[in-house]
């Protein structure tokens, strides 16, 4: 990387800078990814050697989890004590509550079993918004063709469809639960445009969109009486039946005193989330603590069909002043509201509202070629030019954006005074495990939603449609999984992991590593060997 404008030059820069000039026309988006965006880093990815993606693509430290040895064996089950219900939810973020309570309504004995808290999530991080089509110049069909084309026409037609459809409703269930959002003077919902939007489609509650869902889930959950809550209780393995060809119960363990659990169940639904406290490709991260592919690596161990392996979105806009904060996010919103992205000459270099891979891929360009803002040669970034936003908008940033106000305030840092210095941020996987509309994976018994589901987002997702994302394949994952008459399983084994095993030794392949990793090393205080 070369050497950027230094940071003293690049704020005289920036102060002397006059109005903002247009963005430049960029004339090929493909090459300009090819060249800069991470997930085309020489030697980022692999393929992969067993299971059932063989031979497939797959970033090279996610191929290193699901090529490993796991942490339990049939030594470990015996005697261990075994709950039987209805279905199994694993993951307490805002897809995992979601169905749980869907399966709940259906009359099934739900229990949820979450890694950290009930809530600790990517979801309460999500600030930008939820995507529905509810304004008369909107339609389904337009979010559906914004979705696929953000997405790089990578994505699920009949997943996309089905999200997208599900919006309005998704958005009446959410208020129904006590949910706020943004209102016009006459009531309505308020709506704004972000990047990969035809129209002004994304709902929102200030900038802490995430946080207000969640907040309504976990309350939900906690009321409801049919659904029992196990928090600091990762599942670390799968159990198939005799065959090893479905998928009837999980091993959870503790956090807290390491007792290991079996349940049984008729459905699994994994709603584990992302993986980007495994920094791919040395990223920092927008991602919580528990965020690190568990889902990712039980599904494929059992043999559910994953895809998308090596495509990955790194948000633009992660905060690089000070230390403590990089990685943390500035929410897309600021940029939809008008802020600009300038570089160390204090010239915009990128259309900020084209899909998210695009401006990262421009940002890192910049930062590459000597035109970011350096500071003392250890860290680079871009300027967010949110005094120009402030200046234009008065009150602004501290009507709309108070959890950034907050987050910055704490740092020393007034964005209504200063620009931001930013860089991209490991933010969310694009792929994941292959599932149906109904969020059924290839694996019978077991499904998946949220961000460890793939298909619906392609090769880029744009904003807002995570958080629908999850409400609208959790409640249909939810529905599906109570709809099976299977008595429930006779008989537990790990016969799919004795099966990867003997794939992996005839692979000849190292055995030293262990997975599902359940927290990143830094976090993990000796609980798990790795």
């Amino acid at each position: 990387m070369n050497k950027g404008v230094p940071l003293a030059e690049a704020l005289a820069l920036y102060h002397r800078a006059a109005d903002r000039a247009p963005a430049p026309v960029l004339a090929d988006i493909d090459t300009l990814l090819n060249a800069y965006h991470p997930d085309h880093a020489r030697s980022s990815a692999i393929k992969l050697t067993v299971g059932v993606n063989a031979g497939d693509e797959c970033q090279r430290d996610l191929a290193d989890l699901l090529q490993a040895e796991t942490f339990i064996d049939e030594a470990n089950l015996a005697g261990a004590p075994v709950t039987d219900v209805d279905v199994l939810v694993v993951g307490g973020g805002g897809a995992g509550c979601a169905a749980a309570l869907t399966a709940s309504e259906q009359g099934a004995r739900v229990l949820l079993a979450t890694k950290l808290r009930l809530g600790d999530s990517n979801t309460v991080m999500a600030e930008g918004g939820i995507q529905a089509a509810i304004d008369p110049e909107d339609s389904v069909q337009c979010h559906i063709q914004d979705t696929l084309r953000g997405g790089h026409y990578g994505g699920d037609p009949a997943l996309v469809a089905a999200m997208a459809g599900d919006g309005p409703d998704v958005l009446r269930w959410l208020i129904n639960l006590g949910m706020q959002f943004e209102t016009t003077p006459g009531g309505d919902l308020q709506t704004r445009r972000a990047g990969g939007m035809s129209v002004a489609r994304l709902v929102y509650c200030r900038d802490y969109t995430g946080l207000e869902m969640m907040r309504v889930l976990r309350e939900a959950v906690i009321q409801h009486r049919s659904i029992e809550v196990w928090e600091q209780s990762p599942v670390v393995e799968l159990l198939s039946n005799e065959h090893g060809q479905k998928c009837v119960g999980a091993v959870v363990t503790s956090l807290i005193d390491g007792q290991v659990r079996i349940v049984r169940t008729r459905s699994v639904i994994l709603a584990t989330g992302g993986l980007g406290r495994l920094h791919l490709n040395g990223f920092p991260t927008s991602n919580h603590l528990g965020a690190t592919g568990d889902g990712l690596v039980l599904a494929y161990r059992i043999g559910a069909k994953l895809r998308d392996l090596d495509s990955f979105q790194y948000h633009p806009t992660g905060l690089v002043n000070t230390p403590h904060l990089s990685g943390k996010l500035v929410t897309e919103a600021v940029r939809a509201a008008g802020a600009v992205l300038l570089n160390g000459n204090a010239r915009r270099f990128i259309d900020e509202l084209q899909p998210r891979d695009v401006v990262c891929a421009a940002i890192v360009r910049e930062c590459a070629e000597g035109r970011g803002v350096d500071i003392n040669g250890q860290r680079v970034g871009v300027w967010l030019d949110t005094p120009h936003l402030e200046q234009s908008q008065p009150g602004l940033l501290e009507k709309q954006f108070p959890n950034l106000m907050t987050r910055t305030r704490v740092s020393g840092i007034d964005p209504r005074a200063e620009p931001l210095l930013v860089y991209p941020t490991l933010h969310y996987q694009n792929g994941g495990a292959v599932i149906d509309a109904n969020g059924a994976t290839t694996v019978p018994g077991l499904f998946a939603a949220g961000e460890l589901a793939g298909g619906i987002h392609g090769r880029n997702r744009i904003m807002g449609n995570a958080l629908l994302d999850i409400i609208s394949f959790g409640r249909r994952a939810g529905i599906a999984a109570t709809a099976t008459r299977d008595r429930g399983p006779k008989k537990v084994t790990l016969e799919h992991v004795n099966r990867l095993r003997r794939a992996l030794t005839l692979a000849g392949m190292p055995m030293s590593r262990r997975s599902p990793q359940v927290l990143p090393p830094y976090a993990a205080k000796g609980l798990w060997n790795h």
